[in-house]
């Protein structure tokens, strides 16, 4: 039996229930994403068996971002709901933690609206991307950033992130998925925000912020421009680009490991504190 094997299905509780809030961060190096997924090793798979074994109770686990393999969260948000007399955020904390760290921790928890909703409440996510810009890979980095050893222009960089940001059809840059009827999903996301930092040493950081994000989407926008830094495309033809919708006109994906997913925005009254 392993750690998170229970001796038994735990049992549907009886009596009142609490919506509960845990900002949640990850390594996301080994999951095979966030999805729960029978037979392969999850984030969501393994923090809802840690969650159940502490409450003793069976719980549901809604997301704020599905993070695909390899990608990482320091401020992911879930939601769920635990029966009233087996809640104690400290002592939920501190045992998922116990169980599940270092790889996945409870940043925080805490009881939250009976509607709140951790991917329907919120109102923007913010992500971050890493690349490494150096000669020389550098070990302590390799997991959580994209190493180019090619020299980057920061300039050009920050000029190609400037056509992303705004409401825009991103089909140039994402997976089409299709709803359940099988017609085509839209792709229209609203960017509130998009740019490049340098930390030093070679550390360069790509910032982005919308509403929401398609499939893949942030790893094809980088990827194009790490091309654009490069110096293999210009500025001018990531308009182009996004204008085309075809997902042929854009570059390779970016490798998931320099992927965060940073933070998640909610309004004020989907955080106001319940005893």
């Amino acid at each position: 039996m392993t750690l998170f094997e229970l001796p038994d299905s735990p049992a549907a509780p009886e009596g009142p229930l609490v919506r509960v809030r845990m900002t949640v961060a990850y390594d996301g190096s080994g999951f095979h994403g966030f999805a729960p997924n029978p037979g392969v090793e999850t984030v969501g798979g393994t923090l809802a068996a840690a969650i159940e074994r502490v409450l003793r109770a069976p719980v549901q686990l809604t997301c704020a971002g599905r993070t695909d393999t390899g990608v990482h969260a320091w401020g992911q948000v879930v939601s769920f709901d635990a029966p009233a007399d087996r809640f104690d955020p400290l002592v939920l904390q501190r045992s998922v933690n116990r169980l599940c760290g270092p790889r996945i921790v409870a940043r925080e928890v805490a009881r939250a609206p009976d509607d709140f909703d951790a991917r329907r409440s919120a109102v923007s996510r913010t992500y971050r991307y890493t690349v490494l810009n150096r000669p020389v890979p550098d070990p302590f980095l390799a997991h959580v950033s994209w190493h180019v050893d090619e020299p980057l222009d920061l300039d050009l960089l920050r000029l190609g992130s400037d056509p992303f940001v705004g409401e825009h059809d991103f089909s140039a840059f994402c997976r089409r998925p299709r709803h359940r009827d099988g017609s085509p999903a839209s792709l229209v996301r609203r960017v509130l925000r998009a740019g490049w930092d340098d930390l030093g040493d070679g550390v360069l950081r790509f910032e982005i912020q919308a509403n929401a994000f398609c499939h893949q989407m942030i790893r094809s926008i980088v990827g194009t421009l790490v091309d654009v830094g490069a110096g293999r495309r210009r500025p001018g033809e990531v308009l182009g680009i996004l204008a085309s919708r075809d997902r042929a006109r854009a570059s390779q994906l970016a490798p998931p490991q320099g992927l965060c997913l940073w933070a998640v925005e909610y309004p004020d009254e989907a955080l106001r504190p319940l005893p």
